[in-house]
Parts: C-alpha cells; sequence; structure tokens
C-alpha cells in the first residue's frame, strides 16, 4: 500500500521515520517544491529499512501520488517578521488550495491527513476544497488532539504507575490552548480514576490536576522553546493515524474532520474521539461530559469557529 506525503520538513520527514518503524504501508512518496529536500530526507530515511520494516522509500512528484491510499499534508508557509495570524492563516489556505487540488486531480481516491498547524482550521480548508472533487468529509481528517490525548494518558500514566496503554481518556476540541481535558469520562482499564486512586491508595487532588493539566496543555511551547519545534510525538500519531486507515484497524481516535455541529456551535473543525478505519472517518462519538467540560468544549469550537469566519467565504 503506498501512502503519499506532501512537504519533508521536520514532520513530513519524521513521519516517513515513523512510518518504516512501524511497517505501515509498502511504498511512502516524500514530495516538497524544494526536490533536493525531498531527495535526501527520502534517501535518509531509507537507510533506517534494513533495521525495521522493507518499505521503499522515494521522492517524487504530484503525478507519483497515483495509487495512494492516504496522502499525509504537512506542507505549509512560515510566519514572516511582524505578519499577524490572518495573514499567515489566508498565505496557508492559498498553499492547500494548490495542495489539495493537485493531491486529488492525480489520485481522486485518496483519504487526506493534515498534520499542518493550526490544524483543525487548515483540516476545515482541506474539507472544503476536497468537496469540490466530490471527496466526502468522512476522507477528510487532522491529526488533531490525537498528540494532546497521549500526552494526557503519558503523564497520567506516570502520576498513578500504570501503563499509558491502559488509561483511556481524551483530549477533544481545538488542538490549541482551549482544548478541554475529559477527566470525568477518564477509565483506567474499565474503572474510573476515583475508584482505580482509592484502590491504590494514591492522592488525585485538584493541584495534581491543574499540573497535569499545564503540562498537556502547554508541552509544545516548552518543546519549542527548548529545541525549536515538536515532530517526534505527532510523526508517531500520523504514522498510528495511517495505519488505522491502511489496515482498516477501526481505531478510536481523537483526529478532527468538519462536523455540522458540535456543542452548539455549527459548522466546525474540532477533535472528538472517532471510529478511524479503511474508508476514513466511520463514526463519531460523544464523551459523557460533565457541566464544566460542556462548556469549554463549546467554547474551544467557538474559538475554531471564529477563525474560520475570519478568513471568510471566499478562500
Amino acid at each position: 500500500m503506498k501512502i503519499g506525503i506532501i512537504g519533508s520538513g521536520m514532520v513530513g520527514a519524521t513521519t516517513a521515520h515513523a512510518l518504516v518503524m512501524r511497517g505501515v504501508g509498502r511504498e511512502i512518496i516524500l514530495i516538497d517544491k524544494d526536490r533536493n529536500r525531498a531527495s535526501a530526507e527520502a534517501e535518509d530515511v531509507s537507510h533506517a529499512v534494513p533495521f525495521s520494516h522493507p518499505l521503499l522509500v522515494k521522492d517524487g512528484d504530484y503525478g507519483d501520488l497515483q495509487g495512494c491510499r492516504l496522502v499525509v499534508i504537512s506542507a505549509g508557509v512560515s510566519q514572516r517578521p511582524g505578519e499577524n495570524r490572518l495573514n499567515l492563516l489566508k498565505r496557508n489556505a492559498a498553499v492547500f488550495k494548490d495542495v489539495v487540488t493537485q493531491i486529488l486531480e492525480n489520485e481522486p481516491g485518496a483519504i487526506l491527513l493534515v498534520a499542518s498547524n493550526p490544524v483543525d482550521i487548515m483540516t476545515h480548508l482541506t474539507a472544503r476544497y476536497a468537496a469540490k472533487f466530490d471527496i466526502p468529509d468522512s476522507r477528510v481528517m487532522g491529526s488533531g488532539t490525537t498528540l494532546d490525548t497521549a500526552r494526557f494518558r503519558t503523564l497520567l500514566g506516570h502520576y498513578v504507575n500504570a501503563d499509558s496503554q491502559h488509561i483511556h481518556g481524551y483530549v477533544i476540541g481545538e488542538h490549541g490552548d482551549s482544548e478541554v481535558l475529559t477527566w470525568s469520562a477518564l477509565r483506567i482499564g474499565a474503572m474510573t480514576l476515583e475508584d482505580f486512586c482509592h484502590q491504590q491508595d494514591i492522592c488525585l487532588d485538584g493541584d495534581v490536576r491543574k499540573d497535569i493539566d499545564d503540562r498537556v496543555r502547554n508541552a509544545a511551547y516548552r518543546i519549542i522553546k527548548g529545541k525549536g519545534a515538536t515532530y517526534y510525538g505527532v510523526a508517531t500519531a500520523l504514522a498510528k493515524i495511517a495505519d488505522a486507515v491502511l489496515r482498516d484497524q477501526r481505531c478510536i481516535l481523537t483526529v478532527t474532520t468538519p462536523a455540522p455541529e458540535v456543542a452548539g456551535v455549527s459548522d466546525v473543525s474540532v477533535s472528538l474521539p472517532r471510529l478511524v478505519g479503511g474508508e476514513g472517518i466511520l463514526a463519531t462519538f460523544q464523551c459523557g461530559l460533565d457541566d464544566r467540560e460542556q462548556d469549554a468544549l463549546q467554547g474551544s469550537a467557538k474559538v475554531v469557529r471564529e477563525a474560520i469566519e475570519e478568513l471568510g467565504e471566499d478562500i
């Protein structure tokens, strides 16, 4: 099975590496406006193949996307000095319009997976452009809060001394400052968080929850401050989503995609627990949120909706 990656920067190249290390797919095509960069990254990643899984990794152009089941979009422009957020969004929107058009002109059967930030808005725009090719929203998704959910489970697992793979809790809403940690819906194994902590004699008071919330919500800021960018976590998240699609795993993942309504906010793209399989997004689930979390989800959806409205209908 064939996967395309548009954009060979740190996220795109690291995603290719993550796909190789997990053995996802059979062929990976790296595409970038800088063909030399794409070629160099493809060659470098291909050298990991003998130590991992037998995948073919190469650079190419949009014509090489024919036969791709999934295309990851990690392209975009960087913010200029003094440039405001809206102008940056508009320039990225123009890039995405061209990218999505070229992808679907060459492989109209591809499922589109958006990694570029702000991922909720870029996913919403991608779906809008893809609709012109009669592509349903179910075949357009963004990485959303998949990484934030992993951060939440990792930190909580460390605190309660339990394997994070057995912690079932989600971060939903915007992939950003307004995201919502769903404490009330959290389970460890089959137990509620309160039952688990009671049986293990663990105190998980408000201060601890506040600390975990802060470390999840502000993880990207700390990492970027220390090393300039984040890419390992999101690349592995993208590889997991790709695996779910290519192998029709029907995983529940917090990806983002357009929805008619979320918490009373119309026509918006935010992350919710969604069933992901061979045809893309198969179903969307509602968490059992408490009133505070429900209000926070509504506020988060409004943040994304307002940003979409700022772009206007001519994008």
